[in-house]
């Protein structure tokens, strides 16, 4: 799904009006699969090649050459039509799908610098469409005083917005909820600057 630039700007200016309410640091992060997934087809060609000698053998008096490379051209066909993205994706299993994700979310966070922040006090709000993903990270600071169970109600609301088809609505509902959650722990303070972008990252 394509977030239109009105949305983004709707999620960027939620992200500024939470940070408003605390010391801490919220970015958005948005992808659209946290992985190809390339070597799936790939096995599944490859076990579905390895069965083909068996009735060939059992049934039929094909000499081992020609046996040999049907196996091949088994595997390069079924790695071929694997291959689609459609397919692809649907064997893929559920619990590798978040294993993904989930480590994707961890790099986001490093890489975005949400871990960088002056107070230890950003929090990543990531988002993986494929997987119908989502997460909220947060430094340590942050998590010190605010349980991971916490955040269920924002994860939510972004699992919502996925699978109704209003991501921006969901992000800023999820915005909203963290940013009133932030600010019962982290008050703001007078100096306090804008670290990291308010934009969501779309991947």
């Amino acid at each position: 799904m394509e977030l239109v630039e009105a949305d983004q700007e709707r999620i960027a200016i939620a992200v500024a009006q939470a940070e408003q309410l605390s010391s801490a640091e919220i970015v958005c992060v948005l992808a659209r699969s946290s992985s190809d997934y390339a070597m799936i087809p790939l096995v599944w060609a490859a076990s579905t090649a390895l069965v083909v000698p068996a009735p060939l053998i059992a049934f039929t008096e094909l000499s081992a050459h020609r046996i040999y490379l049907l196996q091949i051209v088994v595997f390069a066909i079924a790695s071929i039509i694997l291959s689609l993205p459609a397919l692809r994706f649907n064997l893929v299993p559920r619990r590798l799908k978040r294993a993904r994700a989930y480590d994707m979310a961890l790099r986001q966070f490093r890489m975005r610098e949400v871990a960088s922040t002056g107070g230890r006090t950003g929090v990543l709000i990531f988002v993986s469409m494929a997987e119908r993903y989502a997460r909220i990270v947060v430094d340590d600071a942050v998590a010190a005083v605010i349980e991971q169970s916490q955040w269920q109600l924002a994860v939510d609301e972004l699992v919502d917005g996925m699978r109704e088809g209003r991501i921006a609505d969901g992000y800023v509902a999820a915005i909203k909820r963290c940013g009133d959650l932030l600010a019962a722990h982290f008050q703001l303070v007078a100096d306090d600057k804008d670290e990291l972008p308010n934009r969501i990252i779309l991947l």
